[in-house]
């Protein structure tokens, strides 16, 4: 329980400083909502007008700091973001904006996430258990060099290969093919699969190589723990060595970074869904910077936020019941 407790402490303790920093750097940095939005109206409003506008969109851009982040705080924590202040999405609810981007991050982003880790874990087992082996001594280099292939060079060879060379056989772009009904139907699933694929496995290519390496190198430590050479002793199967004794105890330091992995899921690839114009939180949060939208910046950051401590406090939670020693007093 002392555990428990302290890890929710840090856990509101973090929340508090992340949410601080959400609210003084955007209005730290140059320009502003009214600076942008004057531009884009090319000057044919006065400066009045547009603070009246930007003020009917809930953003007051000459009220006090100290009044303004005390509202900021309470609205974070009741759910009204306001209305976004900047580009197409002028006006608009800011929950609106988030609900309709969201289900595709966690969609595309998510599952290639989860994939990546579960065939990364699932082959640094089989390295690690072989280390010496051709298998061995073949996959770490391949995927050293996979870990380090940038997300968007990845994706524009994936589209050069299977989009245009091959005339269009996977779609690059967006998430469905706009003459296709929309609704739960099998032509409307089957377009979006396929909208999904490259992006899916572009995630999945760039991200597999780290769970493998990670996997191998913690395998082979936990190969030599004494409660492996006993089991050995024992007699025991080598397919229940591998995954019951060495497996399920080298798994346990790769927890915290597939929790922090999903947590980053709801603020999505970034570069990803650019490439692929693929309208996810990812590609919303890079419109919301170049608008100098405060109110739609704050709102994603604070989901990115929230996403990734919980991921990592269920992280830590899951290590102290599978680890009893994490949680033992030094």
């Amino acid at each position: 329980m002392r555990y428990l407790l302290r890890r929710l402490g840090f856990f509101v303790l973090t929340l508090w400083a992340a949410l601080t920093l959400n609210f003084f750097i955007p209005r730290m940095m140059p320009g502003s909502p009214l600076q942008a939005l004057k531009d884009r109206t090319h000057n044919k409003l006065s400066p009045a007008a547009l603070q009246e506008m930007l003020t009917s969109y809930g953003f007051k851009p000459n009220q006090n700091w100290f009044v303004a982040y005390l509202d900021y705080l309470g609205n974070m924590f009741t759910g009204r973001w306001g209305v976004s202040v900047g580009g197409s999405s002028l006006g608009e609810p800011i929950t609106k904006i988030v609900g309709q981007a969201l289900p595709w991050t966690l969609g595309l982003v998510g599952l290639a996430t989860i994939i990546g880790f579960i065939l990364g874990t699932l082959v640094g087992i089989v390295a690690g258990w072989r280390r010496g082996s051709r298998l061995d001594a073949f996959l770490p280099s391949v995927f050293v060099v996979t870990s380090a292939l940038p997300y968007f060079w990845v994706g524009l060879l994936l589209i050069l290969v299977f989009s245009v060379w091959t005339n269009g056989l996977l779609p690059s772009d967006f998430t469905a093919d706009p003459t296709v009904q929309t609704g739960f139907n099998p032509a409307y699933i089957a377009d979006v699969l396929s909208h999904a694929i490259l992006p899916a496995l572009t995630i999945v290519v760039t991200s597999v190589g780290g769970w493998v390496l990670t996997m191998r190198n913690n395998m082979i430590t936990t190969l030599a723990e004494d409660y492996v050479r006993m089991a050995r002793a024992k007699g025991l199967p080598n397919r229940r060595i591998m995954l019951d004794y060495a497996a399920r105890n080298a798994i346990l330091p790769n927890l915290t970074g597939f929790a922090m992995s999903l947590g980053f899921v709801v603020g999505g690839a970034i570069l990803i869904e650019y490439v692929f114009d693929y309208p996810g939180v990812g590609y919303m949060l890079l419109q919301a910077v170049e608008n100098e939208d405060y109110p739609l910046m704050q709102a994603l950051f604070l989901l990115i936020t929230v996403a990734v401590l919980l991921a990592i406090l269920l992280a830590d939670i899951a290590t102290a019941i599978f680890d009893p020693r994490t949680r033992s007093a030094g």
